[in-house]
C-alpha cells in the first residue's frame, strides 16, 4: 500500500461534539416515546369482543378514549419530530458517503406517520 492510499483511509475525525450527542439523545428519546405510545394505544383503543366476553355478557368499550387519544397524538408527533430532527442532523453532519445511513430513523418516521393517519381515520369514523 502506498502512502497516497494511507492518507485517504486515515481517520481525521476528532472526538464527538454537541451535534453528535444531540442526535443520539433525539434518536433514543424518539424510540422511547414510540414505545410509550404503543403502551398508551393499548389503553386508549376500543376493546375486542371475544367469545368469552359475549358468553358472560361482559360490557366492552367500543370507542376510543378521547383524553388518552389526545395525549397519544402528542406523543406520536413528538416521536416523529424527534426522528426527523435526528435525520436532519445526521444529514448535515455526515460528510462521507459510507457513513451510517441510520435506516431505523426512516422506519420510525414512516411508522409514526402511518400510525397517525390510521388512528385519525378510526377516531373520526366514530
Amino acid at each position: 500500500m502506498n502512502s497516497g492510499q494511507e492518507k485517504l483511509n486515515k481517520e481525521r475525525r476528532k472526538s464527538p461534539d454537541l451535534w453528535f450527542y444531540l442526535s443520539k439523545i433525539l434518536t433514543i428519546s424518539s424510540w422511547l416515546l414510540f414505545l410509550f405510545a404503543v403502551i398508551m394505544s393499548f389503553y386508549a383503543a376500543p376493546e375486542k369482543s371475544y367469545g368469552i366476553t359475549r358468553y358472560h355478557d361482559l360490557e366492552i368499550r367500543r370507542f376510543w378514549l378521547t383524553p388518552l387519544t389526545g395525549y397519544l397524538y402528542i406523543v406520536i408527533w413528538f416521536s416523529a419530530m424527534g426522528s426527523y430532527a435526528s435525520q436532519l442532523i445526521n444529514k448535515y453532519r455526515h460528510r462521507r458517503h459510507n457513513d451510517n445511513p441510520q435506516y431505523h430513523l426512516h422506519l420510525l418516521l414512516a411508522i409514526n406517520l402511518i400510525w397517525l393517519s390510521v388512528i385519525l381515520q378510526h377516531v373520526l369514523s366514530q
